[in-house]
């Protein structure tokens, strides 16, 4: 079993910036392509950025282009969203997602961390 911790939510005036950090243990972290998930009050939970196992292609959902950058190391076996210029609309809560790159049913997700953005 893979276990991801995401940790580098709190509250932040809009304007600002956030690093939020996955770590995961227990598995091949180069094996999975990694993704952060949000899910606000009310709405569901929706894709925000994904990774590839290398590092070297990436995918953002509209709402991040231009803000949000996925990046991953995968020599400490982290994944991270850096935040920029955050909104109000950027509240939720953050999921930090594991794919197997082979095995679709292989997947896995983080606790959850709250990012809260204040105006």
């Amino acid at each position: 079993q893979v276990q991801l911790v995401e940790s580098g939510g709190g509250l932040v005036q809009a304007g600002g910036s956030l690093r939020l950090s996955c770590a995961a243990s227990g598995g091949t972290f180069s094996n999975y392509v990694m993704g952060w998930f949000r899910q606000a009050p009310g709405k569901e939970r929706e894709p925000v950025a994904s990774i590839r196992w290398n590092g070297y292609s990436t995918y953002y959902a509209e709402s991040g282009k231009g803000r949000f950058t996925i990046s991953r190391d995968n020599t400490r076996n982290t994944a991270y969203l850096q935040i920029d210029s955050l909104k109000p609309e950027d509240t939720a809560v953050y999921y930090c997602a594991a794919r197997n790159v082979r095995l679709a049913n292989d997947s896995y997700w983080g606790q959850g961390t709250q990012v809260t953005v204040s105006s």
